[in-house]
């Protein structure tokens, strides 16, 4: 899952992010809405989560003009204000989802979770293939009964495998979906991730590399 957050409180944003990095998401912010209407125009993001009082260009009219590309991503709107004509206005405005402040991070992440099911196509809460069995909610993963202790991005990189259901994932794919925009898109950090996720994943091998295409599950 990648995700932009947009929050012109610095402290909060960053907190936000990191939060959010710990859970294996990857995750961009953005402190005005200019930058939010940049990146949002070339990143494709599972979801957005929008601050509405915003410098530069105003949250609702972020919202809107997001709203009315037909943008895949959705929308978390966050404001200081919980009254229920102001959550009226952001889900009219095309939000899919509103948060007031304060908020419990918590719940935050079991949104922004819940908006990215909905974002991409449909999958089950818990993925199995092989004998391996992928919780993302409880961040557990096994293999024919045993768990596995990965790291966040030997997480993030399985799932996104699982998810393909067998199709080819880029190294590029896999830089933009399970890292963020800093890393260098030279690194060798795919190819390191995925040699400690099979050494991790044991026999009988279970990820193949596709020469000059990325990574895919093996067929049985």
């Amino acid at each position: 899952m990648r995700v932009l957050i947009v929050e012109d409180e610095r402290v909060l944003a960053d907190a936000i992010a990191e939060g959010l990095r710990e859970e294996a998401i990857a995750v961009d912010v953005v402190y005005d809405g200019d930058a939010a209407l940049e990146r949002a125009s070339y990143n494709e993001y599972d979801v957005v989560v929008l601050d509405r009082d915003l410098p530069t260009v105003h949250g609702d009219d972020v919202c809107r003009e997001i709203a009315g590309r037909s943008y895949a991503g959705r929308i978390l709107m966050l404001t200081a204000s919980g009254d229920v004509e102001e959550r009226v206005d952001g889900l009219a405005l095309g939000a899919d989802d509103y948060l007031p402040k304060p908020f419990v991070f918590g719940e935050l992440v079991a949104r922004v979770r819940a908006l990215g099911r909905r974002a991409g196509r449909a999958v089950p809460p818990v993925l199995e293939v092989r004998g391996v069995r992928l919780d993302p909610h409880r961040r557990r993963v096994h293999r024919d009964g045993r768990e596995l202790r990965l790291t966040n991005k030997e997480f993030a990189v399985l799932e996104e495998l699982l998810r393909a259901d067998g199709g080819v994932v880029s190294a590029e794919s896999l830089l933009e979906r399970a890292w963020d925009e800093h890393i260098d898109p030279f690194s060798n950090i795919v190819r390191v991730t995925m040699a400690t996720l099979r050494r991790k994943l044991g026999a009988p091998p279970l990820i193949e590399t596709v020469t000059g295409s990325g990574y895919r599950l093996e067929e049985r």
